[in-house]
């Protein structure tokens, strides 16, 4: 298998294979407490401008949200609990944008990129030779020669296909490039672990833009998924579905300080000093945290606020994910939600370019079925997109699947908004998606084919490694 965004080279299957049969150990999911989400509840600090909020400050904020959207416990089932697992604050005024598919958010980026005038940092998972990886190297390369100093923080996987001239003309430029956790042991550095990657997807722009979401920097994002656009790509059948967000504000400092801490703890040599922490005035109204997640972590901080939020819904819970293989707990959190009422529904793939995480995921659709779960299907595009809405006033995006690798294996980097506002503009994006999607009705599916329950079958085998 050759999969885009879980791109490995070939002998690590090899290794996989080899890890399996003889038995070594490995990590695992913890167990939340099933009531965590009811613990008492205690004051929800918020982050502005000059710092802290005022304990009456934060209170007012989180009423004004509350009273937006429709009627929920959310806000004081669910807050503090993330507040106590994330321990990264929530900030205030902050400018959120979404942007949908490949050549919006590619016309942001190089927009951001073109006015840089003191940093870039990027980190990203794939980063191809093609015609827009080499649009993106030329617009890095060009704000390098004009004395922007670009950092660069690529995955060893998921760029394993691309020249390594393509990263030493960079390099020659002035351009600060760092492999995450090489795949060459020879050139690994202290603590390093073949199994652990990068999937973050993450550009600031003078410590004061920044975007982050599902997309990598690579040709086959090049088509519209709504719409009839030329693709860049002639060989590609079908356009990629992904989301991605533009934010501004005080939260920018918060993406500043994951992204440097990911150079350091990978032993990145010392960056050029710039001024990665600038004043950070309020630019709009939203409520924004960020949460990054990476394996020497006791567990996920996304996945456990995925579960808090499930936890918490009362009215509805509407994902799109791009590659599901949920673990026991997360099914069970699904489930529960449909049998306390809360109506869940599910945008996953019709097509996708991993074929054993599209069937490992296929295999539990019986029992979301069943539990009163709606299932849909995207038709026509390859899903890429990683969004959730809880309660139309919970939403997150970013480059968290639903699987055992994002949970377990991969650095992760997501946001999470609150409020009504911000919730419609997720919400008439699934809407979306919606009515370009095929629902599963269980009668239909418990008539699928013996061919599918067997490549199901197979699929779970390497859920936990895909």
């Amino acid at each position: 298998m050759t999969s885009h965004s879980h791109r490995r080279a070939p002998w690590l299957y090899a290794a996989l294979s080899t890890t399996v049969v003889l038995g070594l150990s490995c990590s695992s999911l913890p167990t939340f407490i099933p009531d965590l989400a009811r613990q008492p509840v205690r004051p929800v600090p918020l982050e502005g401008v000059h710092g802290p909020l005022s304990a009456a400050q934060s209170r007012a904020i989180l009423q004004r949200l509350q009273s937006g959207g429709q009627p929920t416990d959310i806000f004081s089932r669910h807050l503090a609990l993330e507040e106590a697992i994330v321990g990264s604050p929530l900030t205030t005024g902050n400018a959120v944008r979404l942007l949908q598919d490949g050549p919006a958010t590619y016309r942001a980026m190089l927009a951001a990129i073109a006015g840089a005038r003191d940093h870039i940092n990027m980190e990203t998972y794939i980063l191809d030779d093609d015609a827009v990886g080499r649009q993106f190297a030329q617009a890095l390369l060009a704000k390098q020669a004009q004395g922007v100093q670009v950092n660069l923080l690529r995955d060893s996987v998921g760029t394993f296909g691309t020249p390594k001239a393509f990263f030493q003309r960079l390099s020659a430029a002035g351009v600060q490039v760092l492999e995450f956790n090489p795949v060459n042991p020879l050139t690994a550095r202290e603590g390093w672990e073949w199994n652990q990657r990068d999937h973050r997807k993450l550009l600031i722009v003078d410590g004061q833009t920044a975007f982050l979401g599902g997309i990598n920097i690579s040709s086959v994002y090049s088509g519209g998924s709504f719409g009839k656009a030329k693709r860049v790509d002639p060989d590609a059948a079908l356009a990629w579905r992904d989301t991605d967000l533009l934010v501004q504000g005080p939260v920018v400092a918060e993406l500043q300080k994951l992204f440097l801490a990911a150079w350091k703890d990978q032993q990145g040599p010392p960056l050029p000093p710039r001024a990665y922490f600038p004043p950070l005035p309020a630019v709009g109204k939203q409520v924004v945290r960020a949460i990054g997640s990476s394996p020497e972590e006791a567990y996920s901080l996304i996945y456990a606020v995925l579960l808090s939020a499930i936890g918490s819904a009362e009215t509805s819970v509407r994902i799109t994910n791009a590659y599901f293989a949920p673990d026991p707990q997360l099914l069970a959190a699904l489930v529960a939600a449909a049998a306390r009422g809360t109506e869940v529904t599910l945008i996953l793939p019709s097509r996708t370019d991993s074929w054993l995480v599209f069937h490992a995921g296929r295999s539990h659709y019986d029992r979301l079925l069943r539990a009163g779960v709606k299932i849909f299907e995207r038709r026509g595009v390859v899903l890429h997109s990683k969004t959730a809405l809880v309660d139309g006033v919970w939403a997150t995006v970013g480059s968290t699947n639903l699987d055992w690798r994002s949970f377990l294996h991969n650095h992760e980097l997501n946001a999470v908004m609150l409020g009504a506002e911000f919730g419609q503009q997720v919400q008439t994006m699934f809407e979306r998606d919606l009515a370009a999607s095929d629902a599963i009705d269980l009668a239909a599916w418990e008539r699928r084919s013996p061919t599918l329950h067997l490549q199901e079958w197979f699929g779970r085998l390497w859920e936990y490694w895909l």
